[in-house]
């Protein structure tokens, strides 16, 4: 089976590695995707964009590709689009309009739900099976029959889960991977280790990043342990500082403590803040508020991120009621997706 992929995000193609594991030998990918995983159509490093303006910048780059990729569809048993919204929902309509009959499957569905629901019908018209890694998604869509819960990405990917809290002795420290926001959150940072002393002090670098960009980027990093793995620096942390994204929900699953913090560029800020009507940040809180229970950790934004309100977080942090509610959002989220989408892929 030919199968045309479109997973743009370095976190898609962590979920694409896991699904991998699960196809048959006769699956072939082609598209875009890390080059680690086969031989793609496209070098995923050259189409990161981050932020709203970066994007604007690079429109009519876009629209080209959507429109070889949309050729390349032509020669696809199936298409599975992961993630990116803005590019794979274009993608989905322009696929469905020249070939009715090509089956579109969708796994790390658009946050419709989040913002612009006005999208969910077109979602449903443009693709014929979507995989939903949220339990509460399905509520917004009128189609039931085309949209399935199959399970959270991260429980294939996490094995390892605190039962207790324990007092290694490291902290950790993750800025996120876009410039502004580990401009923007370093500083801070490097003052907050003065008040946590006689601690060792891990900071998570995507494997991406260059020495040089590093040096230019994050400044002087004598007082840090520097790792690359996400994962494991969580599993041996007793506490943590992170910016939003992902990794407040790889923290929260694993069981470590952790505080919100999230510093964006203000036009960045405004635009989200406007179309985004959440009490909450984080993905972690996002779920609990779904269930009609309190927030699992605190979040800081923009202004409220200080040293003295995240060292005030950290000092008061309930680790005993923290675990606990680690445990009830594994129960949440029930089990991993990949097997699920893989065999939906290949049915």
């Amino acid at each position: 089976m030919k199968l045309l992929v479109c997973a743009m995000e370095s976190s898609s193609n962590i979920h694409l590695k896991e699904l991998k594991k699960h196809f048959s030998s006769d699956v072939e990918m082609f598209g875009i995707f890390d080059k680690e995983l086969g031989p793609a159509s496209y070098d995923l490093e050259q189409l990161a964009v981050m932020g709203f303006i970066d994007v604007l910048k690079k429109l009519p780059f876009f629209f080209r590709l959507k429109d070889e990729m949309a050729d390349l569809a032509k020669d696809a048993d199936k298409v599975l689009l992961m993630d990116s919204s803005g590019f794979n929902l274009p993608l989905a309509k322009e696929i469905k309009k020249r070939y009715p009959e090509k089956e579109i499957i969708y796994y790390i569905l658009p946050q419709a739900w989040a913002w612009k629901k006005g999208r969910i019908p077109k979602i449903e018209a443009a693709c014929d099976i979507l995989c939903s890694i949220l339990p509460f998604e399905k509520d917004y869509y009128s189609q039931k029959d085309k949209i399935s819960y199959v399970g959270h990405p991260l429980l294939d990917e996490i094995t390892v889960f605190k039962k207790e809290y324990i007092e290694s002795g490291k902290i950790v420290f993750m800025p996120g991977s876009r410039k502004t926001e580990i401009t923007n959150l370093m500083p801070i940072f490097k003052e907050l280790i003065k008040k946590i002393p006689n601690k060792e002090y891990v900071l998570v670098i995507p494997s991406k990043f260059d020495k040089e960009y590093i040096q230019k980027t994050y400044g002087d990093l004598k007082d840090f342990t520097i790792s690359n793995d996400t994962h494991e620096s969580l599993i041996q942390a007793e506490y943590a500082f992170i910016c939003s994204g992902t990794a407040t929900l790889e923290a929260a699953i694993i069981g470590t403590p952790f505080t919100l913090s999230y510093i964006a560029k203000k036009l960045d800020y405004f635009i989200g803040r406007t179309f985004v009507k959440l009490p909450y940040v984080g993905l972690a809180n996002i779920f609990f508020n779904k269930m009609g229970k309190d927030k699992i950790h605190n979040e800081f934004l923009q202004e409220e991120v200080t040293v003295n309100s995240l060292f005030n977080d950290y000092k008061n942090m309930n680790t005993e009621e923290f675990l606990k509610n680690s445990l009830i959002l594994r129960d949440y989220l029930k089990n991993g997706s990949s097997l699920n989408v893989a065999r939906i892929i290949q049915s």
